[in-house]
């Protein structure tokens, strides 16, 4: 069953909702969970998307599935599904540097998100400058 629009944009918001709350509570001292609750929703989320970006490129492999335009954008999904494992390493390090479980420099957790946003920069730079061409 496809979702529609309406429904994953409602999922990615009451994902986003909760942890929200569920941040906001931590910050003020509300409640005394581990970071790696708080950021469960997010985690649950990513989970859900990587499995859609996994089964859509098992189905672009396919011949017979979708012959028009299967090539382009197997790329594509690459980078979503880099992006999404870039994102998740982040959220792994952040948590384990707020639990203090590692005494890594904060610069050294950013790495995936610096790396990340310039993946990103490069994509959107991609997307424009072909559009252009074509």
């Amino acid at each position: 069953m496809k979702m529609s629009l309406v429904q994953r944009v409602l999922l990615s918001w009451f994902f986003a909702l909760v942890f929200l709350i569920m941040l906001v509570l931590k910050l003020d001292s509300n409640i005394d969970w581990n970071w790696f609750l708080i950021f469960l929703p997010i985690w649950t989320f990513d989970a859900i998307l990587i499995l859609v970006l996994v089964a859509r490129m098992a189905g672009r492999c396919k011949q017979a599935l979708n012959p028009r335009d299967g090539h382009q954008n197997l790329p594509r999904t690459m980078w979503y599904l880099i992006a999404l494992l870039l994102k998740l390493g982040f959220c792994l390090a952040l948590c384990s540097r707020l639990e203090k479980l590692t005494d890594i420099w904060l610069s050294v957790v950013c790495i995936p998100l610096w790396t990340l946003l310039v993946g990103a920069l490069v994509e959107l730079g991609h997307s424009v400058f072909q559009y252009r061409r074509e």
